[in-house]
C-alpha cells in the first residue's frame, strides 16, 4: 500500500507531468480560451522548472549545511542511508546514480574519520531471500577489502522512517557513543536530520550527491532550459511533502 502510494505521488508531483497535462488539455479542450490559457500556463511551467538558477536558489536555501568534522576525531559510525543501489533484472546488484552516499562512506572509513560504516536499506519490493540494499553493500566493501569487522548493517528498512528505527537498534546493541554522521543526498538530508533526531538520534549532517545548491553558476543557467532540471525538482518538491508529513505524524 505504502509502495503504490509513493509511486502515485511521485507521478503527481512531478512539473513535467503537469507539463504534458496542460499541453494535452491545449491541444484536446473545446473550448479555445482554456486551450490558450493551458499553452501558456504550460510554457510558464516549462521555463520555470528547467531553469537552473532556480533550482539551484531553492536548493541553497533548502539543503542542510555540512557541520565541519572535528580535526583528529574519530567519530564511531557513518550511517548511511539507502538508495544507492538497485535490483537488476536477474536479481543482483547495481549502483545508481545516488552512488556518492556509497562513496563518501568509504572515503570517511579510508581516512580514519568513522569507525563503523552502518549501512541502513532494505528494498522497497521486498522478497523472502530477495535483494537487499544492505546485503549488497556489505558484498561490494567486501570485495574493496573492507572487513566485516567495520561493517554494521540492516536490511529491513523500506524508508527514512524505518531507516531510523532500525538502525537505532543497532547501533543501541553495539553499544557505539553518539553523534553519529548521518549520510545521504543533499536534497534528502533535512528530513531525514527531523526523522532520526525524533527518534532520539544524535546525528551530524554530512550531505553529498547535490543535484543542487552547490554548483558554479554560469550566465547560461539563466537562459537555456535544461531537461534535467525537470526531474531534479520532483526530489525537491517530494522532500518538502515529506518533511510535512513527518511532522504531522510526529505531533
Amino acid at each position: 500500500m505504502y509502495i503504490t502510494f509513493s509511486l502515485t505521488f511521485m507521478l503527481i508531483i512531478s512539473p513535467l507531468n503537469w507539463v504534458l497535462v496542460l499541453i494535452l488539455i491545449s491541444l484536446f479542450s473545446k473550448k479555445p480560451k482554456r486551450r490558450k490559457t493551458a499553452l501558456i500556463i504550460a510554457f510558464v511551467l516549462l521555463f520555470v522548472f528547467s531553469n537552473r538558477f532556480l533550482l539551484e536558489m531553492y536548493s541553497r536555501a533548502w539543503n542542510v549545511t555540512p557541520v565541519p568534522l572535528e580535526k583528529g576525531k574519530t567519530y564511531s559510525a557513518a550511517i548511511v542511508l539507502g538508495g544507492f543501489s538497485s535490483e537488476d533484472r536477474n536479481g543482483a546488484g547495481f549502483f545508481n546514480e545516488r552512488a556518492d552516499r556509497f562513496i563518501e562512506a568509504m572515503r570517511l572509513k579510508s581516512m580514519g574519520k568513522v569507525s563503523y560504516i552502518m549501512m541502513s536499506g532494505g528494498n522497497a519490493f521486498p522478497t523472502p531471500e530477495g535483494f537487499t540494499e544492505a546485503a549488497y553493500v556489505r558484498q561490494s566493501l567486501r570485495e574493496m577489502n573492507f572487513p566485516d569487522s567495520v561493517i554494521l548493517s540492516e536490511g529491513k528498512s523500506t524508508n527514512t522512517v524505518t531507516n531510523a528505527k532500525f538502525t537505532k537498534q543497532v547501533l543501541e546493541a553495539k553499544h557505539l557513543k553518539s553523534p553519529y554522521l548521518l549520510v545521504t543526498s543533499a536534497y534528502h538530508m533535512r528530513r531525514a536530520m527531523y526523522i532520526f533526531k525524533k527518534n532520539g538520534m544524535d546525528v551530524i549532517p554530512y550531505p553529498c550527491d547535490y543535484i543542487g545548491g552547490n554548483n558554479k553558476m554560469t550566465w547560461s543557467d539563466w537562459i537555456y532550459p535544461n531537461v534535467n532540471i525537470l526531474f531534479n525538482w520532483s526530489y525537491y518538491i517530494k522532500e518538502f511533502f515529506g518533511l510535512i508529513v513527518a511532522h504531522i505524524q510526529a505531533t
